[in-house]
């Protein structure tokens, strides 16, 4: 081959014929797509992940609440001894006031309102609460 071979231009500027959109008034047309179906469906699903979230949200508060309301009630509760971590204890009611004591429901004659454990970080865990003891009425919820 010789020097003076010319190669010719490739041209920079893709071709007419590969654009993704229509160069030529003879092209087809662009009809959008109907997005109505897409929208709906994806209005009603976020509605409905969200207000599970807005349910679960609210129970954890209730949750929260419920949780407070107890370990609130069993440290104004009179206790005459200091209680130890893990252990269980029961919570009466004698005559108006309340008590925590290490005596058993089987073994004491009192209105027995719940059987708790202190946790490791000083909050107090409902095991069980006695019969007939529904904590929205005790303690005046919603």
């Amino acid at each position: 081959m010789s020097d003076s071979t010319v190669i010719p231009e490739l041209s920079t500027s893709p071709s007419r014929a590969f654009m993704p959109y229509p160069v030529s008034t003879l092209s087809p047309p662009i009809v959008p797509n109907d997005l109505t179906s897409f929208k709906t469906r994806g209005i009603s699903q976020v509605e409905r992940d969200l207000r599970q979230k807005l349910t679960e949200i609210r129970e954890d508060y209730l949750r929260a609440i419920d949780h407070f309301n107890w370990n609130k009630l069993v440290y104004e509760a009179e206790i005459r001894f200091e209680p130890v971590v893990g252990e269980t204890y029961y919570l009466y009611e004698m005559g108006g006031r309340r008590a925590l004591s290490m005596i058993s429901p089987e073994q004491w004659p009192h209105r027995h309102l719940a059987t708790v454990r202190l946790n490791y970080d000083r909050q107090w865990l409902i095991v069980t609460t006695a019969d007939g003891i529904d904590s929205a009425v005790l303690f005046g919820s919603i």
